[in-house]
């Protein structure tokens, strides 16, 4: 079993006991957030005290500015005194990372649509549709189509023989090339499909024998899958005409709702992260910075989803997330503040009590 066919059994083991899929997808995510709980304290505990070292840090880069070398090496030095790595506040995003492209290769697959279909979740229409492209309904018997789409074959194919012998899990050689369509693609009409015996890896003695096939059929743009029987014609190809049904990619509100959402959720985040890290010892150079990439990123994050395909369920996820890193954020703050608190007293009381062992 793959990591997308494992993340899908997952998700739909969640959606049983939970009874829906989106339900589940915010539950992973609470999963994924908890278990990196503690990262997450370390990594706020990293800001703080960066913010701590940051007059003397910027004092080295100023005397050694015109030496690139030896402030890289009193850098280097001044973190191992300080038992601070610069790049330890990174570790959460890194591991955050591939969950995040595991679960969106999960929802954009085909699988998905097959084994949850066009799950609602709120006023979201489905979890597997993305901003303009329709998640198409796997296995029944009709294959959505619009015009300039592509059909793929699956990796194998159970092939049948004369006298009732049937070969499954037949290797498919180029699958993604290898289908035609043969004539003009009219959605809502049958589209006629063809691909050469030379596909299958098989022996050229069963070649010759082979009288239909069962193959998986992909419209690889609405991500739908069909089982569809090819048969034999006297030229070695493999033929079937499939029924159509007409998909109009139209723009998806509830999607645009889930960007918007998410652009909000960040943008909050952001501010604060930003007012956590607002001391008065602070860079204003590296201030306006964190500023500007508070205001920025977002938008950019915003574009990119204009254009790449984000499932929903991806989207819900991401929402999910940034609204417990919110709520995260401000609990490890407060309870590091407790702790400073603490330790700043426990400091005056040694002092007061070695004063008084003075007088």
């Amino acid at each position: 079993m793959d990591l997308i066919t494992w993340t899908i059994w997952f998700l739909s083991k969640l959606a049983a006991f939970v009874g829906n899929y989106g339900v589940a997808i915010i539950i992973l995510t609470l999963i994924v957030r908890g278990a990196m709980w503690h990262l997450n304290v370390e990594q706020q505990r990293s800001m703080k005290k960066m913010q701590t070292l940051q007059p003397k840090l910027k004092a080295i880069q100023d005397r050694y500015k015109n030496n690139p070398q030896m402030m890289q090496q009193k850098m280097m030095e001044f973190y191992k005194n300080n038992k601070f790595n610069p790049a330890g506040g990174c570790l959460p995003l890194l591991i955050q990372l591939p969950i995040f492209m595991l679960l969106y290769a999960a929802l954009i697959s085909p699988q998905f649509i097959q084994v949850a279909g066009n799950q609602h979740f709120l006023f979201i229409d489905s979890l597997a549709t993305t901003l303009r492209a329709t998640a198409g309904i796997s296995d029944d018997g009709k294959l959505g189509a619009a015009f300039g789409d592509k059909f793929i074959l699956g990796n194998t194919a159970t092939i049948y023989l004369p006298n009732n012998e049937i070969v499954k899990n037949v290797k498919v050689t180029d699958p993604t090339q290898a289908l035609e369509i043969k004539g003009e693609l009219i959605p809502g009409e049958d589209v006629n499909l063809a691909f050469s015996l030379d596909h299958i890896k098989m022996n050229f003695s069963q070649l010759e024998k082979v009288e239909k096939a069962d193959l998986t059929v992909t419209n690889s743009n609405i991500r739908e899958n069909e089982t569809i029987t090819f048969t034999r014609q006297d030229n070695g190809m493999m033929v079937a005409a499939v029924p159509t049904v007409p998909v109009n990619k139209t723009w998806h509100w509830d999607v645009i709702i889930l960007i918007l959402i998410f652009a909000a959720t960040m943008i909050i985040s952001q501010k604060v992260m930003m007012a956590m890290n607002n001391t008065a010892s602070q860079d204003p150079t590296q201030a306006a910075l964190q500023k500007s990439m508070g205001t920025f990123m977002p938008m950019m994050i915003i574009a990119t989803f204009v254009f790449i395909p984000i499932p929903a369920g991806v989207l819900l996820y991401l929402i999910t997330s940034n609204t417990v890193q919110i709520f995260q954020t401000m609990i490890i703050n407060k309870q590091i503040d407790d702790e400073e608190k603490l330790k700043k007293a426990s400091i005056d009381d040694t002092e007061l009590n070695n004063a008084k062992k003075v007088n």
